[in-house]
């Protein structure tokens, strides 16, 4: 069975915290594992929340490794990079790791950290970011393994995680170069890679065979991509995000639904979908059945689901600094995934008056696709944009439901409560009531006995943890 984030261990109040930058309830109690989860497990390193900027992030994760248990640490981790695809927050857990006589011994064995070999020199950068020192001996056994680490594939047969075209394509002009490591570490070649070792060492690689290298050649757009793709080597991320200029430059619409079912997904994120969705519109349809198709064999949810979505101001915050998407774009994104393994929802959209403290909560017409997302979005308008009232939204919704008692409730928000005294815990009426956290703020409304569990993140393996937690199972996507 997937292991949910938390379960909550403490129904009293954090008299320490409170919500909400300070204004409002009192936090839920929480054991370091837990905080260490929140703090991880949505976040963009160094990037600034509603409520916190991104330092003090960052200061909070580095204060929670030492007192949570390494192994814990370690899988938390690895889960950050493999089920909710975050790059560098799991490359600072492992550097913090290493300081620590109670967690290095661990550090040798994380190269599941690993899924982009650019991450082998991006954590020497950062464990030089205070300063050039020597490699630690578990830091130096962790990258010489992640030379040659392995996959597994569907068939069970083994093979390596990253070949010529991986390091070729990422052996790039920054300070820390693959050949810089391989001079600190040392690794050997196993048989057969002598050859790749070499050109590392030489830089002498072949010019990986990527769109942006056809493309500064001066090579034919329309045939470079329509090349790429027919021979399945054009990436998803890269598929979706040269959509728009695929439809402008000509490329056969065939050719372009070819890629919609040939590449594998297992790296995008719900958010790369909307981006999509935006600029390519024309393929709304087709990005609706990818984004979709991990889901084509998952069991249902059985009986009905109500969703509550947080339209509150901080949902308004970009998830970056780079980013032209909020986690208000994070939560609809989720909602909409959900929606597709429940067997029945009703779906809420909820915020509120930060002057007098009451909530406005209002139904969504519960729409599927980008469709629901855009029906959210149009109520969100009319809901005042103040904070969430959690308990006054659950206590309108169970009015509005007319007594009828759901399976489960997702609550998809940043958990930032902000509602009055004598009406701060929540009252969640569901027989599992899930809060599905879409910030990575310290605190949280996770009291113990009001919720089934607190999932932090923005991937779509939220889903995991749902189905686990009920007895069912997540069909995978293939990983090839």
């Amino acid at each position: 069975m997937a292991k949910t984030n938390i379960r909550p261990e403490d129904r009293r109040k954090d008299k320490n915290h409170r919500l909400a930058g300070g204004y409002g309830p009192y936090a839920a109690r929480q054991d370091a594992e837990a905080l260490l989860r929140r703090s991880v497990m949505a976040c963009l390193l160094w990037e600034d929340l509603f409520y916190e900027d991104g330092k003090s992030v960052v200061d909070n994760i580095k204060a929670l490794i030492p007192v949570v248990h390494p192994e814990l640490v370690k899988n938390i981790a690895i889960e950050a990079r493999l089920k909710q695809k975050l790059r560098h927050v799991p490359l600072l857990i492992v550097r913090e790791m290493a300081r620590l006589k109670t967690h290095r011994s661990y550090v040798g064995e994380m190269t599941d950290v690993f899924q982009r070999a650019d991450e082998i020199t991006e954590l020497v950068a950062l464990y030089w970011k205070d300063g050039r020192q020597p490699l630690s001996g578990q830091i130096k056994k962790l990258l010489a393994g992640a030379f040659d680490a392995r996959n597994r594939d569907r068939d069970g047969n083994e093979r390596y995680r990253f070949d010529t075209y991986n390091f070729a394509k990422y052996d790039r002009d920054s300070a820390v170069k693959f050949r810089d490591v391989m001079k600190l570490v040392r690794p050997k070649p196993p048989q057969g890679r002598e050859e790749l070792y070499r050109q590392i060492k030489d830089r002498t690689m072949p010019s990986p065979d990527t769109w942006e290298v056809s493309l500064s050649a001066g090579k034919n757009k329309v045939e470079t991509f329509t090349r790429l793709i027919r021979e399945k080597k054009l990436g998803a991320l890269a598929f979706l995000r040269n959509l728009r200029l695929m439809g402008e430059i000509g490329v056969p619409r065939d050719v372009i639904r070819e890629g919609f079912q040939t590449i594998n997904p297992r790296w995008l994120l719900p958010l790369n979908y909307l981006q999509a969705q935006k600029y390519a519109s024309g393929w709304e349809r087709e990005l609706e059945e990818m984004m979709f198709r991990g889901l084509a064999k998952s069991p249902k949810l059985p009986g009905h689901t109500i969703f509550v979505v947080d339209v509150s101001g901080s949902m308004r915050g970009t998830v970056s600094a780079k980013s032209e998407f909020g986690r208000i774009d994070a939560a609809c994104a989720l909602a909409m995934i959900a929606s597709e393994v429940c067997e029945s929802i009703s779906v809420y959209a909820t915020a509120g008056n930060d002057h007098n403290r009451i909530h406005k909560t209002a139904l969504v017409k519960p729409r599927r696709g980008f469709a629901l997302m855009d029906e959210i979005k149009t109520t969100e308008r009319s809901l005042g944009g103040g904070g969430i009232f959690t308990r006054q939204c659950l206590e309108y919704i169970r009015a509005e439901e007319r007594g009828v008692n759901p399976a489960r409730i997702m609550v998809f928000s940043d958990s930032q409560d902000c509602d009055i005294a004598g009406k701060q815990t929540p009252a969640p009426f569901g027989r599992y009531n899930y809060i599905i956290d879409v910030s990575a703020h310290k605190h949280g409304v996770a009291y113990k006995g009001v919720w089934t569990a607190e999932i932090a993140g923005w991937s779509e393996h939220f889903l995991a943890y749902v189905l686990g937690y009920e007895g069912l199972e997540l069909s995978e996507q293939s990983n090839e």
